[in-house]
């Protein structure tokens, strides 16, 4: 009998033991992301289970007209059925193979280059792909011809103004600041492009340092055309980009009038509303780079303008319909800055201001 009672709960022990062990939960497959990511680096340096991307431009020595923005084709993981959130790295080199420039992570297949480069130079580039600390495999090499800097050609201008010179006129105390570009000195300097093929739409653009709020002046010239070299004021083709002094209304304001053909026929000039203009107050720093963008064309002036340059966050956005006339100045001169006109030094050019990569054409900027 106690023979018996031992076999019975040697039998109980087991059974609940072999219960407690089928209740335990089973090891889980590792996910996507695990699976793409390895421990350690294989041959090529790569610790990210991804396929390289490939460059899709500039490649094969192309010739760029500005800074160019690299593109790539996408990564792939190897392992993983789902996307991951990549991630990419570019760098460039310049002739002597030196890094120009280490783009560190960013999100999406583009990056437009920051980096000063010389000009007419050859220059290669490659990408990778990384997550969460982990890199993949590099992409093959591309290469571009760095822009031959700045030009004039029918009814398009490149100036980088970072070179030490301009292909347009400067007038008045100006100063070219290395890497920089060029700073008016003074409410009278300005520098003048003629433009040998008017543009009746097309877009002025360019970046600026030095814009400060409350400076001196009223109706303030950022930059603007016009026909001809008389008056700027009065001008029949005036375009006239503000951000205004001190003693403007109101002050600090970015606003601007344009002028289809007349500088008498309200019906051919465009500007925002008042009640646009005093929404529209900025304390602009001066330590900052502003890309400022006028357009016209398919029945609208616009004028845009980013905080940080280029790909920066746009600020002002504002568009007004043009129904009336055509921009048709004969010949058609450009300015940074602009000419003082009959209302003289306080709507003239703003004192301190420094340009670089101006482009003025009938086509977007590349």
């Amino acid at each position: 009998m106690a023979s018996r009672t031992r076999v019975f709960a040697s039998f109980i022990t087991l059974s609940i033991f072999a219960i407690a062990c089928s209740r335990q939960a089973a090891p889980s497959s590792p996910s996507a992301a695990e699976q793409t990511k390895v421990d350690s680096a294989t041959a090529d340096g790569s610790t990210l289970k991804v396929t390289p991307p490939s460059p899709v431009s500039p490649v094969n020595d192309q010739q760029v007209s500005d800074t160019p923005t690299l593109t790539v084709g996408p990564s792939t993981p190897k392992f993983s059925s789902g996307p991951l959130p990549l991630q990419y790295r570019f760098e460039i080199f310049n002739e002597a193979g030196v890094k120009a420039q280490d783009s560190g992570p960013v999100n999406g297949t583009a990056f437009k280059i920051t980096a000063v480069l010389d000009f007419k130079k050859r220059y290669t580039w490659h990408a990778r792909a990384e997550y969460l600390g982990a890199a993949g495999p590099w992409s093959s090499t591309a290469s571009f011809i760095s822009p031959e800097g700045g030009y004039i050609r029918g009814n398009e201008v490149f100036d980088p103004l970072t070179n030490g010179k301009t292909v347009g006129e400067a007038l008045g105390p100006t100063t070219f600041i290395p890497g920089k570009g060029i700073r008016l000195e003074d409410f009278s300097a300005f520098v003048r492009y003629q433009i040998p093929v008017t543009i009746t739409a097309g877009e002025f653009s360019m970046e600026i340092e030095g814009l400060r709020a409350n400076a001196a002046g009223n109706k303030s010239k950022v930059f603007g055309a016009q026909q001809g070299t008389g008056d700027f004021i009065t001008d029949p083709f005036r375009m006239d980009i503000q951000y205004r002094g001190s003693g403007g209304s109101p002050p600090n304001a970015i606003t601007y009038r344009v002028l289809y053909g007349s500088a008498t026929k309200l019906s051919l000039r465009y500007e925002p509303d008042t009640g646009t203009r005093f929404a529209s107050v900025y304390n602009l720093d001066p330590g900052t780079t502003y890309y400022w963008r006028a357009a016209w064309g398919s029945g609208e002036f616009r004028v845009t303008v980013k905080q940080g340059g280029i790909n920066g966050t746009p600020i002002y956005d504002v568009g007004v319909p043009t129904p009336n006339g055509t921009y048709n100045p004969q010949p058609m001169m450009a300015y940074l800055g602009a000419p003082v006109g009959r209302s003289g030094a306080e709507s003239a050019s703003i004192a301190g201001a420094v340009y670089r990569n101006v482009w003025i054409s009938a086509r977007p900027r590349p």
